[in-house]
């Protein structure tokens, strides 16, 4: 079965919209923690930290600073029993068909902003550093946690949801007055052939 156009940015998309909703569920199970940064996009090639701490300082009620992102990192062909592995096979003139499997790794981005130096030169207190911590590793669990019950779901011709595997999560700074973390996801595309009906 061969791919549509979008089914990438679809893939890339539906993962954004599952991080950010569960990002924003964090203030309301934790009062104090931010939501769903209002910047929030996939992202062509690699992540750059452009909007992470815009109005840090005194945001609206109800909008978190900060940079959402999902960008593809690779794509790849790999087949039913090896997925996620890479998987080489020789393609010429004749063998015009996909792969079984068209594979692409994603990155999820989120960067909020880190303390800052005061006016004086000090170094942030140990307060807010801990408040930054306590965010950072609440993101992480969100993200985790929105990625797995989530994202399955936003395939609905497969009987079990999209496939994919959740890989490392590691954190990301401070630089530049932002800090965050980088979530890797790689997704099965399209890889039934032929998909079996999805019952109501």
């Amino acid at each position: 079965m061969a791919l549509t156009l979008l089914a990438v940015h679809q893939a890339a998309d539906n993962l954004l919209t599952c991080v950010c909703e569960g990002l924003s569920r964090l203030p309301v199970e934790v009062p104090g923690l931010a939501g769903c940064p209002c910047r929030s996009c996939v992202v062509p090639g690699l992540v750059a930290a452009d909007g992470c701490d815009s109005d840090c300082a005194a945001p609206p009620e109800g909008v978190y600073p900060g940079q959402l992102s999902v960008n593809v990192i690779r794509l790849f062909s790999s087949d039913h029993q090896s997925f996620p592995r890479e998987v080489l096979s020789v393609r010429d003139g004749k063998h015009c068909a996909p792969p079984p499997v068209t594979a692409i790794e994603l990155g999820i981005t989120v960067y909020r902003c880190a303390p800052y130096p005061s006016d004086e030169g000090c170094p942030p207190t140990c307060e807010q550093l801990t408040a930054s911590a306590m965010q950072l590793h609440a993101d992480m669990l969100a993200v985790q946690t929105a990625i797995v019950c989530c994202y399955s779901a936003t395939d609905t011709t497969r009987r079990n949801g999209r496939r994919f595997v959740l890989g490392q999560s590691r954190t990301l700074g401070p630089e530049g007055g932002c800090v965050g973390l980088e979530q890797r996801v790689t997704v099965a595309l399209d890889d039934c052939v032929p998909c079996p009906p999805v019952e109501p």
